[in-house]
């Protein structure tokens, strides 16, 4: 959902029933922001932005994806990208003798009945495809998708509200998950980095300063001594607080299989880059995109291009093993897209040239091919891995 940043800010204005949702969001906000003493981290801001039962971007039922939302994600953009998924689900199924599908946050359930679609064809459908959603309005919507393209195949589909019990085989599914855990942000100072909070002005929410805070000077020193250098005076970024212990929760029931993640972002010395000096914080409202998260609250996602170097450091920690990594379009080469493509009898020319037409908006530079990376993260799952068998860049991690 990678888009060109709006450089003036021409928002369409909400409806007056949005309006009225922000608002309530809004007096939320304002709330925790009183109660916390009159500031809170943009961590505890963008949580409660996205995810406040009932308010929050992701809880409430305001359309979110696709051409009547607020952006397009791959696998709405073309049925390659989760046929190409499928067929990496398929040979990690087959090396542990069968198991299940995990996907987290489904979206409009799109990906998932693709997936499902082609591995029926490929007769290696899971034992069963678990979907961990935690907005009751999009279950509805994954549900009714499922319902509406494979109803033959909707037995085997179930939501969870917390990830399974030990024991789990198959794969773990993440496509645009990453991007959306809250993000701590931090500006560099002469006395070192402070975190940067949110406060209420009394007209508008507003950026301040915090307090020189043992946490953030620690999470800044590890990321200057990994790049080897340090970051300049005035230099603002953002990192991931609660990482490990996120990807610690949802990998501690996988006895064996893998954890694959597709997301856009940089390795490292990429993310910190001296030029990136405002971090990586993104905001989507209306297919538009821009750099403001305190407008619009509870209208508008709010993102983070992924630091996999940390997602890379948070697996070792939780017992699990760098298995690849790759720019987009180097994984779905992998996974076979141009096979898939060439399938296409090119005779019926309107259906080749729009599938043509995908797969450049899947793998082109400056499209999605080189802005979004996959990742995958093992245990006890000991083949290589065909979505990285095209080229695998561990090494820039």
């Amino acid at each position: 959902m990678v888009m060109p940043i709006d450089p003036f800010n021409t928002l369409p204005a909400p409806d007056s029933a949005a309006a009225a949702h922000g608002a309530r969001l809004l007096d939320h906000l304002r709330a925790a922001i009183a109660d916390a003493g009159g500031a809170i981290s943009f961590a505890r801001f963008m949580d409660l932005a996205l995810y406040a039962p009932g308010l929050g971007y992701y809880r409430a039922g305001a359309r979110k994806f696709g051409p009547g939302g607020d952006f397009v994600t791959a696998p709405e953009l073309s049925p390659l990208f989760s046929r190409c998924l499928a067929r990496q689900c398929q040979e990690i199924l087959h090396a542990l003798g069968g198991g299940e599908i995990l996907e987290l946050g489904a979206g409009t359930g799109v990906m998932a009945a693709d997936i499902l679609l082609e591995l029926r064809a490929l007769n290696a459908l899971p034992r069963r495809y678990a979907i961990l959603e935690p907005s009751g309005e999009l279950r509805q919507r994954q549900r009714q998708t499922l319902a509406d393209r494979v109803p033959e195949l909707l037995g085997r589909a179930v939501w969870l509200d917390a990830p399974p019990g030990p024991g789990f085989r198959g794969v773990v599914l993440g496509n645009e998950v990453l991007d959306a855990l809250p993000v701590e942000r931090f500006r560099v100072t002469a006395h070192g980095p402070r975190r940067l909070t949110v406060v209420w002005n009394e007209t508008s929410l507003a950026w301040a300063e915090g307090e020189e805070d043992p946490a953030v000077t620690a999470a800044v020193a590890r990321i200057e001594t990994d790049l080897g250098w340090r970051l300049p005076e005035g230099y603002c970024s953002e990192y991931v607080p609660y990482l490990e212990d996120w990807l610690r929760a949802i990998a501690e029931p996988l006895a064996a299989g893998a954890l694959l993640f597709v997301d856009y972002g940089y390795p490292r010395r990429a993310y910190y880059h001296p030029e990136r000096a405002d971090g990586a914080l993104l905001c989507h409202y209306r297919h538009r995109a821009h750099a403001d998260p305190l407008i619009l609250p509870g209208l508008q996602d709010i993102t983070a291009s992924v630091d996999f170097t940390a997602v890379a450091d948070a697996a070792l920690a939780a017992g699990l093993e760098v298995a690849g990594y790759a720019s987009q379009n180097h994984f779905l080469f992998g996974c076979g897209l141009m096979e898939l493509l060439a399938e296409t009898d090119a005779a019926g020319s309107v259906h080749y040239l729009e599938q043509a037409r995908q797969v450049k908006l899947l793998t082109l530079p400056g499209e999605m091919g080189d802005r979004f990376q996959a990742i995958a993260l093992t245990r006890n799952l000991d083949i290589p891995l065909r979505g990285f068998a095209f080229r695998d860049e561990r090494g820039r991690l």
